[in-house]
């Protein structure tokens, strides 16, 4: 591990009203190092100290420069799914390097690629090669999906629908990926040019995650598989735009075709811990159980 208390620099958060950037600023603030809190409402911004605040959403390159202005380092958490996306990371990524930002750390997602399954893992390859191209030194985090979310995937009879068959995940906590990300972002130079993959200790099947979420809450969770045309048919009365819905669909496709069974040692190597299982997830965080269905 590097010696945090030597950065004397400021590093930019985007993301800090968030549960991830919030993690990462929160973890930032312990060790006195001073950071810009870029955000989209300076109402919702942590105090915290050694912090300042600056208004700037992603696609106003003017607001964007002058919030990242005085700082070296980006911790880049991607923006919420939409369709320009890309375009709003581009905008960033280029009003930081016009700002004097010399390195990105950018939160991406695993097996990032541009035939992804998984159509939003699509976009944080579009975004890496966008940062390569400016030069500026980068790393990416590449984590799989949430432990902190695996609660709202069942629904409300407990059942977890999808086209995902017998592929395997390895949930990994917000936690440990803010834990990766606080260490890449206070040891300086030496992980310039990294791609890490952040996941959980073991990858498991959703039929085996729902049988897990069983024993811990008591109540019955089952996963009952769909095939791609079933699970768009089933999303649709949500009403939202069909970009969405293949979206939240491919997530579990992505899980089929493999593209998620994928266990790394980063957790450990980087944060000095053992990655959170499921179990010792959801025991610690009991609160989280209150999602799974009523």
């Amino acid at each position: 591990m590097g010696d945090d208390q030597a950065i004397t620099h400021t590093i930019g958060i985007t993301g800090a009203t968030g549960g991830l950037g919030g993690r990462v600023a929160a973890r930032l603030a312990r060790r006195g190092i001073p950071q810009r809190l870029i955000v989209r409402d300076l109402n919702r911004a942590p105090e915290l100290p050694g912090a300042s605040a600056a208004m700037a959403p992603y696609e106003d390159m003017p607001a964007f420069e002058r919030a990242a202005k005085g700082a070296d380092t980006l911790f880049l958490v991607s923006a919420t799914e939409s369709a320009d996306r890309v375009d709003q990371h581009i905008s960033a990524v280029d009003a930081a390097v016009a700002a004097g930002v010399t390195r990105i750390v950018y939160l991406s997602f695993l097996s990032a690629a541009p035939a992804a399954t998984f159509t939003f893992a699509r976009d944080h390859f579009y975004t890496e090669a966008h940062i390569r191209s400016t030069g500026v030194a980068h790393t990416f985090l590449r984590p799989s999906f949430y432990l902190d979310v695996l609660p709202y995937w069942a629904d409300d009879s407990g059942v977890v629908r999808g086209p995902a068959g017998q592929g395997r995940v390895a949930w990994v906590s917000r936690d440990d990926i803010a834990d990766v990300a606080v260490a890449v972002l206070t040891e300086g130079s030496a992980h310039d040019g990294a791609t890490y993959d952040v996941t959980g200790p073991e990858a498991v099947t959703l039929g085996e995650t729902a049988a897990r979420l069983t024993a811990l809450t008591g109540k019955t969770v089952r996963y009952v598989p769909e095939t791609w045309e079933e699970a768009l048919a089933s999303r649709r009365p949500t009403g939202a735009a069909e970009w969405e819905i293949e979206g939240w669909a491919s997530s579990y496709a992505a899980i089929a075709s493999g593209e998620m069974d994928v266990v790394s040692a980063t957790v450990p190597r980087l944060a000095g811990h053992p990655a959170q299982s499921i179990e010792g997830f959801l025991r610690t965080h009991p609160s989280a159980l209150n999602h799974v269905y009523a």
